[in-house]
């Protein structure tokens, strides 16, 4: 018998896609549980849930990591800024934001790491963990290129309306098709590769209120559906060439969905 997926799940709201996750699991359409539960806040209410089913959770506060003035004092002894600034680019920021930003967010991300260690995870989905990800965090857990471990479900059809709102963005851009998608996370902002995504129509009638309605009806379907698939092994990366910006040749690695072994 197929050993269960063992699913560590990072939040910031409510968690509804969590308790999707959650309920998928109970009633086994996916061969898994969650084993532990992270928020980057205290009054996430998505902890109320993992209580709720007895499952282990922890807090590691961003906002007060932010505000420590003694930050240099805290960093993890492997931090290499240089290096995870080269990897990760960031925009419209001075030198000392970029280096202050890179420097929280590896206490920040050591602390998960090191919370998460005591719990045998295979992977991590991020359900409404509204806190971007850097190559210190993520390079711990991708160990093999080919098989990402951290999983995200954005609210858009990626790559349109990349970013924090992606639904607002698609409404008030008058987009006539909405939508979800299932991507392992990388470098970018929303820019890993696709692994699975649901469409639903955006009507005249329709408000922001009914398109996110919507939208987290589809997120809650697919993200079981993704996960589900991790789960079979049934997801691996494949190169392919793609054309860029300026007709320029790009390498692009893209999710190949696995048949199923009999």
């Amino acid at each position: 018998m197929q050993k269960k997926l063992k699913i560590a799940a990072l939040i910031s709201g409510s968690g509804t896609n969590l308790q999707a996750v959650i309920n998928a699991c109970i009633k086994k359409e996916i061969n898994g549980k969650i084993v532990c539960v992270g928020a980057d806040r205290p009054n996430a209410l998505g902890l109320k849930r993992a209580k709720k089913h007895n499952i282990p959770a922890f807090i590691t506060d961003y906002k007060k990591i932010i505000a420590d003035n003694n930050i240099e004092k805290k960093l993890p002894v492997d931090f290499n800024i240089k290096k995870i600034s080269s990897l990760q680019k960031l925009f419209d920021k001075t030198n000392k934001k970029i280096e202050r930003f890179f420097k929280t967010r590896a206490v920040a991300e050591a602390d998960i790491l090191n919370k998460l260690d005591k719990f045998k995870f295979n992977l991590i989905i991020l359900a409404g963990f509204m806190r971007k990800l850097t190559p210190y965090f993520i390079d711990k857990i991708n160990k093999d290129s080919k098989t990402p471990k951290i999983m995200n479900i954005h609210p858009a059809l990626l790559p349109a309306f990349p970013g924090t709102d992606g639904y607002k963005d698609a409404f008030e851009y008058g987009a006539k098709i909405g939508g979800c998608t299932v991507h392992f996370v990388d470098y970018g902002e929303d820019t890993g590769a696709i692994i699975a995504q649901k469409s639903f129509p955006i009507l005249d009638g329709d408000t922001l209120e009914t398109i996110k309605q919507k939208g987290l009806k589809a997120e809650w379907e697919l993200y079981t559906k993704a996960i589900k698939l991790f789960e079979e092994g049934r997801l691996t990366l494949i190169t392919k060439n793609a054309a860029g910006r300026g007709g320029f040749k790009i390498k692009r690695e893209i999710v190949k969905i696995l048949e199923r072994m009999v």
